[in-house]
């Protein structure tokens, strides 16, 4: 699915009129709801981040001070009545749902037992496997990391000044006692460092796994997701290795027709930096650009943190989110279906064993 920036159609949030409206409306589609499918449609449809209280709420960051705190007061109540409405008519709707099954899912405990389907892998987890298996045939290792892990490999050593923005109790889950200086991994970026600092150059390893940051949970965020990295260090590599690199995956992923273009941005680990979009030939509704992932060269202060002679040695490094991949390559609409646990989500892609 694609980004889409706050444009002519996002509500000004400070026009109170307008933001009772859309208030309004999604309270009214709330109420209408007959079941708990059509009221996941709404949510995504009024809280969404294509919904007009949620482009209006992008747009705050454009206002004066002053605007900023009235915008901030009027769309936090805004936004709360109708999380509110959707949490009243969730509870309502799912009683509703209990004694509608009670009835439907009578069991006969006199029949004969039924045989005990074979279940089946996710397909969060069989598309990790599919990315590790394309990067394993070009060459690369597989490189793992814990979960809970120090603060100077999460940060420190990736560049990350002692006052970034990332490091804050809003962004990362921060370990018990403090003195500790323990956190849950923000990014697998860590398990590059340790990749570096172990094993002997060259080095070109994937690093896939588990992360965890404190954003709420709704249709395109969850608390605790995916990701792959990819890193490469050796000689004489360029922007022009990494854009071969994610060219050739790219289209193992996505056909023949897929192709990549970089977008400079900033990382505190990489510089340059650069944003990815894939052309996806095969998205629903047509061909289009879509946002995926950061990449960029390896900062020389990283290599150094690493014992690595940026002058001898140069790297490529690269991220992107399996779940975000998923929603675009699949057509979810919903981030919460892949953690609800409910077996028809993966009965939908295919019962891989």
């Amino acid at each position: 699915m694609t980004e889409t920036l706050p444009g002519a159609d996002a509500p000004n949030p400070l026009d109170e009129a307008a933001i009772t409206t859309a208030v309004n409306q999604a309270l009214e589609a709330i109420a209408a709801t007959a079941s708990l499918e059509d009221l996941k449609a709404v949510r995504l449809a009024h809280t969404g981040e294509k919904s007009p209280l949620s482009l209006a709420n992008r747009q705050i960051g454009k206002l004066s001070k002053e605007d900023k705190a009235t915008a901030g007061k009027l769309m936090g109540a805004s936004r709360g009545r109708v999380n509110q409405a959707l949490a009243a008519r969730t509870v309502d709707l799912e009683a509703e749902n209990d004694a509608r099954i009670l009835v439907e899912e009578t069991v006969d405990v006199t029949a004969a037992p039924r045989r005990r389907r074979a279940g089946a892998r996710h397909p969060l987890s069989t598309l990790q496997d599919r990315v590790c298996d394309i990067f394993v045939g070009m060459g690369w290792e597989i490189a793992e990391g814990p979960e809970v892990e120090s603060e100077w490999f999460n940060f420190d050593a990736l560049n990350f000044k002692p006052d970034h923005p990332a490091r804050e109790m809003q962004d990362t889950f921060f370990v018990e006692p403090p003195e500790a200086h323990l956190v849950m991994r923000t990014h697998t970026s860590p398990v590059q460092v340790r990749s570096m600092l172990e094993r002997d150059l060259p080095i070109y390893v994937l690093c896939p796994g588990k992360v965890f940051r404190t954003d709420e949970l709704d249709a395109t965020h969850t608390p605790v997701f995916h990701q792959f990295e990819g890193l490469a260090i050796d000689k004489n590599l360029s922007m022009a290795d990494l854009l071969g690199t994610l060219e050739h995956f790219t289209r193992q992923m996505f056909g023949d027709e897929a192709s990549v273009r970089l977008r400079p941005n900033y990382f505190p680990f990489t510089e340059p930096s650069a944003e990815l979009d894939i052309w996806h030939p095969g998205a629903k509704g047509g061909p289009r650009w879509i946002e995926w992932g950061g990449c960029g060269m390896v900062n020389a202060n990283v290599l150094r943190a690493a014992g690595i002679d940026p002058d001898v040695y140069s790297g490529f490094a690269f991220g992107m989110g399996i779940e975000r991949a998923l929603m675009f390559r699949n057509e979810v609409g919903d981030m919460r279906d892949m953690i609800e646990g409910d077996v028809r989500f993966s009965e939908h892609f295919g019962m891989e064993i």
